[in-house]
């Protein structure tokens, strides 16, 4: 996903999108513990830097606020 279309978001699809995306992860974390090889390895690195873009973008809207 990319940036632009996180920032667009507002703060409730923010939240959506973070519980989903974190959920998946936690999914895909699972499988790689218990020794199943994930679908696509690079998608839980994908999914990471989503979630890192999301909370980046909720602490800039966080930040607008305050001023």
């Amino acid at each position: 996903m990319k940036f632009k279309e996180i920032k667009a978001m507002d703060r409730e699809q923010l939240n959506e999108k973070m519980a989903e995306v974190k959920k998946d992860l936690i999914k895909s974390n699972a499988q790689v513990a218990t020794g199943t090889v994930p679908k696509s390895p690079g998608q839980i690195r994908q999914m990471k830097k989503t979630v890192a873009k999301i909370m980046t973008a909720m602490n800039q809207k966080m930040r607008d606020k305050k001023e």
